[in-house]
């Protein structure tokens, strides 16, 4: 629970300092490259959603474009205030909940329950999955997308000997790191142009269509957080099982992450 806390703390200071969510970054077209062919953004349309993790708002505008009805935007963190500010013109559409996800509500028999990004930073993911599948209608769908380990091994390894120092950074400490390692991603983007490198897809489908601010924050995103883990595929299915999801099916999202689905049983 304690690390859990720090978590939300560290995605807390996160959110006060980057909550733009302009342009292919917060597009319907990457909600779809998201979903991959679990789920098509088409059956949203009149949906009643929950987003758990909802950080700044970004995947609640995507639900809306997608022609969501009626979304419960959950966030335990104080960026809940930039979450606010982020879907006032959604008005009533949009229902903001400054909670954890374990405390999901339960009682409004939700079509979908998504939670995009998030799911890999909490330490015991299953009390929330839980909630997730209660709150949901009988033939209801649960939606997550993850770090993968698949495909990742070296990342994953220059990751976690960076992250022993960034973890424990400020804000402005970690902000210049994030700046620096940007332009090795500059280098990297261009020579994938030409060389078949690990993650070539997700960087020329996904971090070159977003702009370099939004590439500093995706950075900082995984080099932020006191808790992170990259999740093997079996392991992404057996956890929506544990948590009472059946016909649970994966999607190795660009060869280094996995979106998964199940469904609440009737």
């Amino acid at each position: 629970m304690a690390e859990n806390d720090r978590t939300i703390r560290d995605f807390g200071d996160q959110w006060s300092h980057y909550g733009g969510n302009e342009g292919f970054y917060g597009s319907l077209d990457l909600l779809q490259d998201m979903f991959g062919p679990l789920l098509a953004t088409d059956e949203l349309r009149g949906a009643r959603v929950a987003d758990i993790g909802s950080g700044t708002g970004r995947i609640v505008r995507m639900l809306a474009a997608a022609g969501a009805e009626h979304i419960v935007a959950v966030e335990p963190s104080v960026g809940v205030e930039v979450l606010r500010a982020n879907v006032r013109d959604l008005g009533d559409r949009v229902e903001v909940v400054h909670a954890t996800g374990e405390d999901v509500p339960v009682d409004r028999g939700f079509d979908f329950v998504v939670s995009i990004g998030v799911i890999q930073f909490i330490e015991d993911p299953l009390p929330t999955l839980q909630a997730a599948c209660r709150a949901l209608r009988p033939g209801g769908r649960l939606l997550i997308w993850v770090y993968g380990k698949e495909g990742n091994e070296l990342y994953v390894g220059f990751v976690k000997v960076v992250r022993a120092v960034t973890t424990r950074l400020p804000h402005a400490a970690l902000a210049l790191v994030c700046s620096a390692l940007n332009l090795l991603v500059d280098i990297y983007l261009f020579a994938c142009r030409w060389l078949p490198l690990p993650m070539r897809a997700y960087m020329r489908g996904t971090l070159a269509r977003v702009s370099r601010e939004q590439r500093k924050l995706t950075i900082y995103d995984q080099l932020n957080p006191s808790y992170a883990r990259y999740y093997l595929g079996p392991e992404v299915k057996a956890l929506l099982e544990r948590a009472g999801l059946s016909d649970v099916q994966l999607h190795h999202r660009r060869g280094y992450s996995w979106t998964a689905m199940g469904v609440r049983p009737a």
